[in-house]
């Protein structure tokens, strides 16, 4: 997260100028419209969302959902900030952290996964099955992971000097010729790791004690406020549509690809398995799909402060994350695990 308070000012500006808001967008057949900005291109990090469309979930709660494609030209938080678009998504919890730290007014009120899939990948000849084996090893990691690297290491009291960090792409080949003894990415990317086979050994960030989020949902502190049953009606169309997924994966698959016709429907059939374990677990059979803990966010606000990454101020735990869309929308949103 690189915009500054001045950036977000000049970018609101323009997004108040040149876009349409919630309450103007339209309310076409009694239905409001509702923009997800995501982080990334069309992809099965969706297929709940798209399941909620197609079995009419949203329609029920008087929505009707836009998807918003992100990209490596977009920032995302930025454009949600703006008042341009009402809801966001973004891979990995600390991106609000950090937006919260330069006043920002964005604010985390689910999360789509509960652990995150981030994960150190070796080979069983050279393996890391634990942080201090990382110790001497050459870790390939892209540019912008490296701060998940230093956390693990501060996390675990390992000396950033003891790991050799080589900046790569997405390529997993860089373990496979030997040039680095572990490659990270998400666990969920089941067709990049097809390629390491058996001989694959996973170390997930989260049990090393990095513990963040993965695709959290956020909106305006002032969305939060004004439209908060607007959002909760999001949550709950949502929830119904990953539960859907759980239950009908082939049937969701189907959805997706009619949805994004770009993808593959073999690839995200196999990804979906993967990604379910991470959308419901034990903490959401108890409080429905999309809750959070609010001291797992105050662990990732202590650990962030510790490495220096907040350059103005650090973010108090009620300018990152809220409970309120979550306890709203509580009876309405399905408790598997």
């Amino acid at each position: 997260m690189s915009m500054n308070r001045r950036q977000f000012l000049g970018t609101t500006a323009a997004g108040v100028a040149g876009a349409p808001l919630l309450s103007v967008e339209g309310f076409a057949q009694g239905k409001q419209t509702i923009n997800l900005q995501l982080g990334w291109l069309l992809s099965g990090n969706q297929i709940g969302e798209v399941c909620a469309k197609a079995m009419g979930y949203y329609d029920a709660e008087g929505l009707e959902l836009k998807f918003q494609p992100g990209g490596p030209s977009i920032d995302g938080v930025a454009v949600v900030a703006s008042g341009r678009y009402e809801i966001g998504q973004v891979s990995s919890s600390p991106s609000l952290m950090l937006a919260a730290s330069q006043d920002i007014p964005v604010v985390c009120f689910a999360t789509g996964a509960q652990i995150h899939p981030y994960t150190f990948f070796s080979l069983k000849k050279n393996p890391v099955r634990k942080p201090a084996d990382l110790v001497g090893k050459k870790v390939g990691i892209q540019a912008t992971g490296v701060i998940l690297l230093r956390a693990l290491l501060a996390k675990n009291k390992i000396p950033e000097k003891d790991v050799t960090i080589v900046t790569i792409g997405a390529d997993m080949a860089p373990l496979l010729t030997g040039q680095v003894d572990v490659v990270t990415g998400w666990l969920t990317n089941t067709t990049a790791l097809k390629v390491l086979g058996d001989e694959r050994v996973d170390m997930r960030l989260w049990d090393t004690g990095v513990k963040l989020y993965a695709l959290p949902y956020y909106a305006t502190a002032q969305t939060i406020k004004t439209k908060g049953d607007t959002l909760a009606k999001f949550l709950v169309a949502s929830g119904k549509g990953w539960a859907y997924a759980a239950q009908n994966r082939d049937k969701a698959v189907e959805f997706l690809v009619k949805e994004f016709p770009n993808l593959n429907a073999k690839d995200e059939r196999e990804a979906l398995d993967v990604m379910l374990q991470y959308a419901f677990s034990p903490e959401t059979a108890k409080n429905g799909w999309g809750t959070m803990d609010p001291t797992v966010w105050q662990d990732q606000i202590d650990l962030y402060a510790q490495l220096g990454q907040f350059s103005k101020r650090t973010p108090k735990l009620d300018e990152v994350m809220t409970l309120e869309i979550l306890k709203a929308s509580a009876a309405g949103r399905p408790k598997l695990g």
